[in-house]
């Protein structure tokens, strides 16, 4: 659990300091990788909250 955490401050900190080159260069590259780290981040969020919810789900069965 700390690994994700530590790797959630990592993106986080990632989206940030692109936007914030964007701002200060105007390069749309920055924010075109800011967008992509957004949308990958969202998707292995919503796959580990998949797998926990199926894990709850799951676990009385067994």
């Amino acid at each position: 659990m700390l690994l994700l955490r530590l790797l959630a401050v990592l993106v986080g900190i990632g989206i940030g300091a692109s936007v914030f080159a964007y701002f200060f260069t105007r390069e749309p590259r920055y924010l075109a990788l800011a967008w992509k780290l957004f949308r990958w981040a969202l998707v292995m969020a919503l796959v580990f909250f998949a797998l926990l919810i199926l894990e709850r789900v799951l676990v009385p069965f067994v």
